[in-house]
C-alpha cells in the first residue's frame, strides 16, 4: 500500500530515461569523446603508449614510416594520451563514437619526421686554452 501512489505518479509521468540511439543527449562542455590523432603532426615518439593506462595505444617506427594503433573498444576515455604527447597531435572530441557492432582497431600510417642536421659548434664559441 505504501507504494500504490508512486505506481500510479510513475504511470502518468515522462520516463526517467532516454531511447539512446534515437534520442542523444548534447555533450557537456567539458565531455571527453573520441580520440583523434592528426597523423601529419605526429612524431611517432611512443609517449602516449607509455602512458596510456588501458594500453589500448600502439606506436611502431619502420624505417620510412610509423604506425599508430588504437583498440577503441578498450580505450576508457581517460585523456593521459592527449595531456602528454609532446606535439599535441592528440585531442578528444566531445562526442563518443558511433554505436559499432563489431570490434574494431584504427590503424594510421604516418611518414616519420626527418631529422635535423647536426649543427656545427658555434663560431662565437671558442677554446681559450692559454
Amino acid at each position: 500500500m505504501k507504494m500504490l501512489p508512486t505506481v500510479i505518479a510513475n504511470l502518468f509521468s515522462k520516463p526517467a530515461t532516454r531511447n539512446y540511439p534515437f534520442f542523444v543527449r548534447e555533450p557537456f562542455e567539458h565531455a571527453r569523446g573520441e580520440l583523434i590523432n592528426d597523423i601529419e603532426r605526429c612524431i611517432f615518439c611512443g609517449a602516449c603508449a607509455r602512458k596510456c593506462p588501458s594500453q589500448c595505444l600502439t606506436v611502431t617506427k619502420d624505417k620510412t614510416e610509423g604506425i599508430w594503433t588504437l583498440e577503441f573498444f578498450a580505450c576508457v576515455g581517460c585523456g593521459v594520451c592527449v595531456d602528454v604527447c609532446p606535439v599535441n597531435c592528440l585531442s578528444q572530441k566531445t562526442t563518443h563514437r558511433p554505436v559499432a557492432v563489431e570490434r574494431a582497431v584504427i590503424t594510421l600510417r604516418g611518414k616519420l619526421p626527418e631529422r635535423p642536421a647536426k649543427k656545427d659548434r658555434p663560431d662565437s664559441i671558442e677554446k681559450t686554452a692559454e
